[in-house]
């Protein structure tokens, strides 16, 4: 793998997280991550549709006319979500019913379509496949840090195994809206000051 192909890969994971550094698709950020394997779910579902729809651009890119490019480019996202969709409803249903309406939601998802147009439409396949591998990867830890974060502080338990002993109260705080934004802060923070020492040594 050359500099561009690992720089391609590894862009979405810390240099430009989509959650952490872009602060893009909040929307499900902020709805789903209430514990640890919504943010696992909902992250794999976003990845897969980033992969397939990279691919799907990047083939068909030099055959779109500019003035339908983004009706097209929505048209073959909401097809992938719709199959990704269907499949977690047939083999996962519990999850499914977890993440409700924010996998249809997967669509307007500023991260695919954003990656899309910035991306898909201008490189080969296998950058954009790339791309959206590392973009994915982000969003997906991203998100299950979030909801492990939540879920501990919130139920006392990651991943459904209890964690903090039964004497202990959790912070019902943060399995409400509230503490999303609260967890979510806090993480930014952390995680955009750990960024910038590391690129000032």
């Amino acid at each position: 793998m050359n500099k561009t192909s690992y720089q391609n890969l590894i862009r979405g994971i810390i240099a430009e997280n989509p959650i952490l550094v872009m602060m893009l698709g909040m929307c499900p950020t902020l709805g789903v991550s209430t514990s640890a394997i919504n943010g696992v779910g909902m992250g794999l579902a976003t990845l897969l549709v980033l992969i397939f729809s990279n691919t799907a651009i990047s083939l068909v890119k030099n055959i779109i006319p500019p003035m339908v490019r983004i009706p097209s480019f929505i048209v073959i996202i909401a097809t992938i979500v719709t199959v990704v969709d269907l499949l977690m409803a047939a083999y996962l249903p519990s999850l499914h019913a977890a993440l409700g309406i924010y996998i249809p939601l997967i669509v307007v998802n500023c991260i695919i379509l954003g990656r899309a147009e910035a991306f898909a439409s201008k490189n080969t396949i296998f950058q954009s496949i790339l791309d959206a591998l590392g973009m994915g990867i982000g969003f997906t830890l991203a998100l299950t840090v979030l909801g492990a974060v939540r879920e501990l502080l919130g139920n006392g338990s990651v991943f459904g195994y209890l964690l903090l002993g039964e004497d202990v109260n959790p912070i019902l705080l943060f399995i409400m809206p509230p503490g999303a934004f609260l967890a979510l802060a806090a993480m930014i923070i952390v995680f955009n000051r750990l960024r910038t020492k590391e690129n000032e040594q």
